[in-house]
């Protein structure tokens, strides 16, 4: 079953103006990750501050993997220096309808 993540992020307004390279960069190896089927990044209207990213998985073991991959040196993005709070992750699964 696939599944599909939410990352809500708040960029600091002092990052603001670089953010937008930043995040591409950081996800350039998120879309290259073995079960990534694909990514949106979406920027509020009203805040540009305000970005969620949409990750696509394949199943909730690969987006594990890409987890756990990101809390070791190898994958760490960096993100956490930009934002100015906790990031927020959601994950749901994909239900199928008939």
């Amino acid at each position: 079953m696939t599944t599909t993540a939410l990352l809500d992020l708040h960029v600091r307004q002092d990052r603001l103006a670089d953010s937008a390279g930043v995040i591409d960069a950081v996800l350039r190896d998120t879309r290259a990750f073995d079960g990534c089927l694909g990514i949106e990044v979406l920027v509020d209207e009203a805040d540009a501050a305000h970005v969620t990213v949409v990750e696509r998985w394949r199943s909730l073991e690969h987006d594990d993997a890409y987890r756990a991959w990101r809390a070791t040196p190898e994958g760490a993005s960096g993100l956490g220096e930009m934002v100015d709070r906790p990031p927020v992750l959601t994950r749901y699964a994909t239900r199928t309808t008939s």
